[in-house]
C-alpha cells in the first residue's frame, strides 16, 4: 500500500489529463508496474497442485467472480459503492468503485475440482494439477 500512495503521489493527483496519461502510457512515464496495481497474484506449486493467492482487499465475496472457460481461469471483480437511503453525498472524486478482471491459463481442470476461499482480503484458489500422462509401453518380440 505504501508503495502505491508514494508511487501516485509522484504526479499531480487533481490534474486529470495527467493522471489519464500515466494510466494509457506507463511505460513512458517509468512506470513499468503499473498495469496490476489490482488482482496482484502470487502462485506456489505444492506437490499435487498450484496454489494461487490473488490480492483483493477491502470486497466481499459478492464483488468476486470465477469463471472457468477454455482452460482459462477468469477472475473479475465488480465493486460499486451504493448510496444508502435518499442521501446523496457530493462527491469530487471516487476511486472506491471499479471492475477489473485477470485471466490465468490452467489447462484442462474440471470446475469441481477447482476450490476456491475468500478471507482476508486475499482469494485463495487451488487448482489440482493434470495427472502425468502415462506411457505404455509395449515390447514386441522379435522371431
Amino acid at each position: 500500500m505504501k508503495n502505491e500512495l508514494s508511487r501516485r503521489n509522484a504526479y499531480n493527483d487533481f490534474d486529470f489529463f495527467d493522471e489519464a496519461m500515466h494510466d494509457f502510457f506507463p511505460a513512458f512515464y517509468g512506470g513499468k508496474n503499473h498495469g496490476h496495481k489490482y488482482m496482484r497474484t502470487d502462485i506456489k506449486e505444492t506437490d499435487d497442485a498450484y496454489v494461487m493467492e490473488v490480492e483483493m482487499p477491502g470486497l466481499d465475496k459478492k464483488d468476486i467472480g470465477l469463471e472457468l472457460k477454455d482452460g482459462y481461469l477468469n477472475i473479475s471483480v465488480n465493486k460499486s459503492e451504493k448510496e444508502e437511503g435518499g442521501k446523496k453525498d457530493n462527491y469530487i472524486h471516487r476511486e472506491r468503485s471499479y471492475s477489473c478482471q485477470r485471466s490465468y491459463y490452467v489447462g484442462d481442470v474440471k470446475k469441481e475440482d477447482i476450490k476456491a476461499k475468500y478471507e482476508n482480503g486475499m482469494l485463495n484458489v487451488t487448482i489440482p494439477k493434470e495427472a502425468p500422462k502415462q506411457e505404455n509401453q509395449h515390447f514386441i518380440e522379435i522371431e
